[in-house]
């Protein structure tokens, strides 16, 4: 009966930490919907939408560099602790244990620009309809952003690759602006696990980085 009442305790603490996670995203978007600027998720809730979820419980915001100070303000205003990170790229918000980060400039200085709020789409995510960037804007911002101790985010971009429908165009595009060789190997190592690649992608990225152009890195 011990393990079975434990096994029960465990189930009721993460129904709870559950409905906690969900009434400060409830709480989150509440806010930011009333400031009227162009904020979308990213990290793992976009993840979850696109590719595979982590389970991760934490709620990243990305916007324009105008718009994170009227955001944190308003995620103030709607009783979070607030705190600037770093002035370059990172403001945070928390309540009740669960942080939001406002973010507003990107590994390799990825930026909220005019394509990416054409593309945001709201999606299903724990029965709420929440905006997120494009799956190929996502992908991109994490394998880029995928390092020795952030490799979850490079089977991230995998699991979008193996599940997203891509617009494999735009991808092409946005890797080319960003960083066509940390791309060009993502979707070389998708085809290593059976994830289907087309080819026009990885022959466009190849020959942007054999013809040496400044923005393959």
């Amino acid at each position: 009966m011990g393990a079975m009442h434990a096994a029960v305790h465990d189930l009721d603490q993460a129904r709870h930490q559950q409905d906690v996670f969900l009434d400060v995203l409830d709480r989150t978007m509440d806010a930011v919907r009333r400031t009227a600027e162009p904020v979308a998720l990213i990290g793992e809730l976009a993840s979850a939408a696109f590719g595979r979820d982590r389970g991760t419980r934490d709620i990243d915001l990305f916007m324009r560099p105008a718009s994170a100070p009227v955001v944190l303000d308003a995620l103030e205003a709607a009783g979070f602790d607030v705190e600037v990170i770093d002035d370059h790229w990172l403001y945070k918000a928390r309540l009740n244990g669960i942080d939001v980060d406002v973010i507003f400039r990107a590994t390799r200085d990825i930026l909220f620009d005019d394509e990416m709020a054409a593309r945001l789409r709201e999606v299903p995510i724990y029965g709420r309809s929440l905006p997120v960037v494009a799956a190929e804007d996502l992908l991109v911002m994490k394998a880029l952003a995928a390092g020795e101790d952030t490799a979850r985010y490079w089977y991230d971009a995998i699991a979008i690759l193996a599940r997203a429908d891509l617009d494999w165009d735009y991808l092409v595009m946005r890797a080319r602006q960003h960083g066509a060789r940390r791309i060009c190997s993502l979707l070389l190592f998708a085809t290593s696990v059976d994830v289907l690649v087309p080819r026009r992608a990885i022959d466009g990225l190849y020959e942007l980085i054999r013809g040496g152009g400044s923005d393959v890195d």
